[in-house]
């Protein structure tokens, strides 16, 4: 097999591409793992693409920004950041008669706030599928909100602590983990290999609050209906109650275990409560508030051991309130392990990954005994 790219869609270049890719084809080595092309099926409609987000202009995006940097300038902050709104679609076909098209809409800001002297920063993300959904006002009032509260942060000794984290800074923690492939599972590289071979589908690896699931028709987070696999993306349940319900085949993999394919997220969304995070915080006797996730990079594949350090906002947390900022700390932690020590969640909502901007559905959560290593003097 081989793949070839282009740009342009005039019928001499379409043919061009094909041409191009039949030549590299007849190159190419063997792929021992080659499959037959799937066959016609009918892929139903997505709902990720609205009108009203293809319909923005420069000056809908001037306006959503004018409102931000006017709340930095009442705080008397400095303020970078970037608004983004896309139009897509994606489209396949081969010459078994398999067709697929899907068009999705999404607009994506974010701001960081920081102090004239650059001692104390906050910070903001929302990501949604429809404009109008988005609010850039009240979300850098938090953002300035947390720069102003973060100055004067305070120096305690690094350890075990209760943390709250926010959804940002829960989203980028979990999203090294939600890959729930049954190939690097079977082959002793992921988190999900049992010990001496094998797999741990079926196995109780996290607190029984814990459910996550990929639905394409989630209004609030849509997805893709289907893959370049050729495979239909329905309902998934992955984690069930803290127990692993399903793992990812691909159809190569899936007729090498004589299983049946299971494609892979095209979303993910975890469960959670109805607290607020307000209420997470009154919660707490002792813990710190994380606001955001910075740098994180894998220790050790096989445990998801990750560390990171936190950033533009980091409190600590006494009887229930916020008592005063302190200095940011490196981590070392594994989200499976933190979701076996999982206290309570809050209300789910979209959520950005600051590493890949990708929108997941996270609930803010109460983690106990989460390890912090050493500080930091990033701000």
């Amino acid at each position: 097999s081989a793949t070839s790219t282009i740009d342009q869609f005039d019928d001499l270049s379409l043919q061009t591409v094909v041409k191009r890719a039949e030549e590299l084809a007849r190159l190419a080595p063997e792929n021992p793992e080659h499959m037959p092309l799937a066959g016609s099926q009918n892929f139903p409609d997505g709902i990720g693409y609205i009108p009203a987000t293809a319909a923005i202009t420069p000056d809908t995006r001037a306006e959503a920004v004018l409102k931000s940097i006017q709340v930095c300038k009442d705080a008397k902050l400095q303020a970078a950041g970037f608004l983004e709104n896309t139009t897509g679609f994606n489209a396949f076909m081969n010459s078994k008669g398999l067709f697929g098209y899907d068009r999705d809409t999404d607009v994506i800001f974010s701001v960081t706030t920081r102090n004239a002297e650059g001692t104390a920063s906050g910070y903001a993300a929302r990501g949604f599928n429809d404009i109008n959904k988005l609010d850039t006002l009240s979300a850098t009032k938090i953002a300035a909100t947390k720069a102003n509260g973060s100055k004067g942060a305070k120096a305690i000794e690094p350890g075990k602590y209760t943390v709250i984290l926010e959804p940002v800074a829960a989203t980028y923690m979990l999203e090294n983990m939600f890959r729930f492939d049954a190939r690097q599972a079977d082959e002793g590289r992921s988190f999900l290999s049992k010990p001496g071979g094998g797999t741990r589908l079926g196995e109780k690896l996290m607190d029984e609050k814990v459910t996550i699931y990929s639905d394409p028709y989630n209004t609030e987070l849509p997805g893709n209906t289907w893959n370049r696999d050729g495979q239909r993306l329905e309902k998934t349940t992955w984690i069930d109650k803290g127990v692993v319900k399903n793992l990812s085949y691909s159809r190569y993999w899936a007729e090498k275990k004589g299983v049946k394919p299971v494609p892979g997220p095209s979303n993910i969304i975890m469960e959670g409560g109805t607290a607020s995070l307000e209420d997470l915080i009154k919660s707490t006797e002792r813990g710190i508030l994380v606001s955001r996730l910075w740098y994180i990079r894998m220790v050790d594949q096989q445990t998801l051991l990750l560390t990171g350090l936190t950033r533009d906002g980091t409190f600590y947390i006494e009887n229930g309130k916020i008592m005063y900022p302190v200095k940011n700390f490196r981590f070392n932690e594994s989200p499976v392990i933190m979701l076996n020590n999982v206290e309570a969640l809050g209300k789910p909502e979209r959520s950005i990954s600051v590493e890949s901007y990708r929108s997941y559905l996270i609930p803010p959560m109460k983690i106990r005994d989460f390890t912090f290593s050493s500080l930091s003097d990033a701000v």
